[in-house]
């Protein structure tokens, strides 16, 4: 059933502070109702699963919620399409994209049906500014204005930084911000971070089925359910099954996850959203293939190097979210988020560990697992408030974020045949069978580190007159790692604290409604314990966290509602790098390490009523400033960035039933490495779309991506791991709603 809401308290409350969809009340009812509701309704929906309910429209609109009050906007409650408004993301507070001095591009629910966007890499396809990395075959990877990250992803504002492939099956929508992001997300952040919003439970009943076929065996069917019990509790449930293979050899995949959500109000002003998530991903760790003579090595894009049978990525994830919040007036708001996440991970890799030896047309086969065990629990408290000081108006936000990381990390050295760390095999037949044992080498790792982190905040955004706004902030962060090494050849115990302040500043000038122009400045910090808190030693322990500053100048245009064009000039510079003295090896400094420039020009929403748009396009010129290594020399061009990117997808309703899809997508020649010796040649792929609405209740589309079948390079992580981009493929789907 669906519940009505009083429009007058729209009008009293939608615009003040930033918060989750709070739908608006007659009455309040007692807590323990609410509480009591929520249970019954865990129970009404696992009874429920088979069926399925009205879905969310995928042809270019996004359904608003009924009614919503809230102190913040609901996750899709400002979305149209392939455009939002306003988000929450980049400065805490409900704040249009217009008025925020920062490039953000926002991946909508529309976008994401529309083009079966299942992955991380398949999200930022079409993402100005965005790269993708291999990710050495068992994780997320990618790159974020030169920056290379397997840290810098966040879920409903908390930090998720372990290292898996996320679904984003139980995903409303994708926000993807550029630059460092120190003020609002604490440590890390250094090119970008990307925030995955969770599908709540609110009070529009869904029943959506999507069942999905394609080729080389994909299969995958995903579960939509929710609504309101009472008044008082709202659920929903998404619940996600994989079983697929690929382009590559004796490569596949299986994954599942389940996430419950209940939302209680017992009043108007309170709002608890609570949900738990259980996720498994079990797939081949794939690598890819090596190079020769400074490009990928010329072969079958489905061969394997190594063994996939012996190459395993297994991730468990259990999760649990809180949010509480609670609007005093219309001028006070305090909201709370809670997550703790446990993560189970084993990989092992057999798989291609240097360059083709062009004499013998052989390459090398090394081997080594890796187990990661991590539990993860962040608390963050805003409070937010409004206040004037003659005709100045402020919306101040005062926060803190404690955290508390446990990680286990051990990798083991695979030795074949007992005693040789790599095998030679034969480029035409490049599987090893040799026998493969593990052990524990006296450069591998046996770590624990504890991460103790608090942090305080402030951030103001001011209202100097009509057309002139400003935005500072400061965050202070303190990190504790306690580290050791428990490996016999090389034991380890270090202590170390980091304490840093990331400022953030911007201004926005807004000529006429529709337009502004920004120019901002940020910092970041990366403590030496590295983005994953496993890579502390004894030579860089002391030394001061690097440091990620950006300068940005940009301007953005709502063309028309529901269409908008956004530009960005940036400098994004990297310092306190370890820097080796060219006269004595025995002596380093900390110096200005990598610098990129950049253009950066995005393009998202309604062009017609029937023609809907989303990309761009970006110009990085991102070098070494200072020799580092004999790796990576004074003027190198960064690893994984091409100087050009440009990608546009387009969709286009012929009529209320068909509907039609294309996308382009050109990447410039880039480098796998810093030492600059492969290099990946650029490529231009068409992908499209076909839409077809049968009645009412039942929808299907087919996606096919690289529509011409070229060839071409998707990704790397070194000059020996780089990913064949997959041949022509196609998907359907069917989207039933009951």
């Amino acid at each position: 059933m669906m519940y009505t809401r009083n429009l007058k308290c729209v009008a009293t409350m939608a615009q003040k502070h930033d918060g989750i969809q709070i739908p608006c009340r007659h009455r309040q009812t007692k807590l323990v109702i609410a509480m009591n509701s929520a249970l019954f309704c865990f129970g009404v929906t696992t009874t429920t699963l088979a069926g399925a309910a009205t879905a969310q429209p995928t042809d270019g609109e996004t359904t608003l919620p009924v009614i919503s009050v809230s102190a913040k906007s609901s996750p899709s409650n400002t979305s149209t399409g392939y455009t939002v408004t306003s988000t929450t993301t980049a400065t805490k507070t409900n704040t249009p994209l217009l008025d925020t001095p920062q490039s953000i591009s926002v991946v909508t629910q529309a976008m994401i049906k529309d083009q079966a966007i299942q992955s991380m890499a398949d999200t930022v396809r079409y993402v100005p500014g965005m790269g993708i990395s291999q990710g050495e075959g068992n994780r997320d990877a990618l790159v974020f204005r030169g920056n290379r990250s397997t840290a810098d992803f966040f879920v409903s504002g908390i930090r998720d930084d372990v290292q898996y492939f996320r679904d984003i099956y139980n995903i409303e929508r994708v926000e993807v911000l550029k630059g460092p992001n120190g003020m609002i997300f604490g440590r890390g952040g250094s090119g970008g971070v990307i925030n995955r919003v969770i599908k709540e439970a609110d009070w529009n009943q869904i029943r959506e089925l999507t069942v999905q076929a394609g080729s080389f065996d994909a299969k995958r069917v995903a579960l939509d359910v929710g609504q309101g019990v009472n008044e008082v509790a709202a659920v929903r449930l998404n619940t996600m099954y994989e079983n697929s293979g690929s382009f590559r050899n004796g490569v596949d995949l299986k994954r599942y996850g389940i996430n419950p959500t209940v939302t209680i109000m017992p009043s108007d002003n309170t709002k608890v959203v609570l949900n738990a998530e259980y996720f498994k991903d079990d797939r081949t760790a794939d690598r890819g293939i090596p190079s020769f003579d400074g490009r990928p090595l010329k072969t079958n894009t489905s061969t394997f190097f190594g063994d996939p049978n012996r190459s395993n990525a297994n991730t468990e994830l259990k999760a649990v979210n809180a949010l509480i919040e609670h609007k005093f007036n219309d001028e006070v708001m305090i909201r709370n988020r809670t997550r703790y996440a446990a993560q189970d991970k084993f990989y092992e890799n057999v798989y291609p560990s240097a360059t083709v030896k062009g004499t013998t047309s052989t390459v090398a086969i090394g081997a080594y697992n890796n187990v990661t065990k991590r539990d993860n629990f962040f608390n963050q408290t805003d409070l937010l408030f409004s206040l004037n000081t003659g005709k100045v108006k402020h919306d101040l936000v005062v926060g803190l974020e404690i955290g508390h990381q446990d990680t286990d990390s051990t990798r083991n050295t695979g030795y074949f045949n007992n005693t040789a760390t790599s095998v030679n095999v034969p480029i035409n037949n490049p599987i090893t069978k040799d026998p493969l044992t593990y052990k524990l080498a006296a450069t591998d790792a046996d770590n624990n580190s504890v991460t103790k982190q608090t942090s305080l905040y402030v951030q103001d955004q001011i209202k100097l007159l009509p057309q002139l706004q400003a935005i500072i902030g400061v965050r202070y962060d303190r990190i504790e790692v306690d580290f050791i090494n428990k490996n016999p050849a090389n034991p380890l115990a270090l202590n170390v604290k980091d304490s840093f302040f990331s400022p953030r500043a911007g201004l926005v000038y807004k000529p006429i409604e529709t337009v502004s122009i920004y120019t901002s400045y940020s910092l970041s910090y990366v403590p030496r314990a590295g983005e994953q808190l496993t890579s502390l030693s004894v030579t860089n322990a002391a030394l001061e966290p690097e440091k990620f500053k950006n300068v940005e100048v940009g301007a953005k245009w709502d063309i028309r509602p529901g269409l908008a064009l956004t530009t960005a000039l940036f400098q994004l510079d990297r310092t306190n790098v370890i820097i080796p003295d060219p006269n004595n090896a025995a002596i380093s400094h900390l110096g200005g390490g990598q610098r990129n420039k950049g253009f950066e020009l995005g393009l998202a929403g309604r062009v017609t009523s029937a023609w809907s748009v989303m990309g761009g396009y970006t110009y990085q010129d991102g070098v070494i400033t200072n020799t580092l290594s004999s790796a990576a020399k004074e003027g190198a061009v960064l690893a994984e960035l091409p100087k050009n990117t440009f990608s546009l997808w387009n969709r286009y309703d012929i009529n209320p039933r068909w509907g039609v899809g294309l996308g382009v997508i050109n990447r410039g020649a880039m480098y796998t490495s810093t030492d600059n010796t492969v290099r990946l040649p650029g490529f231009t792929r068409v992908d499209a779309a076909v839409y077809a609405k049968i009645d009412k209740n039942l929808r299907a589309q087919l996606n096919i991506e690289n529509l011409f079948d070229r060839n071409y390079y998707a990704s790397a992580h070194n000059n020996n791991n780089i990913l064949p981009g997959s041949p022509i493929a196609a998907r359907v789907s069917l989207i039933a709603n009951f």
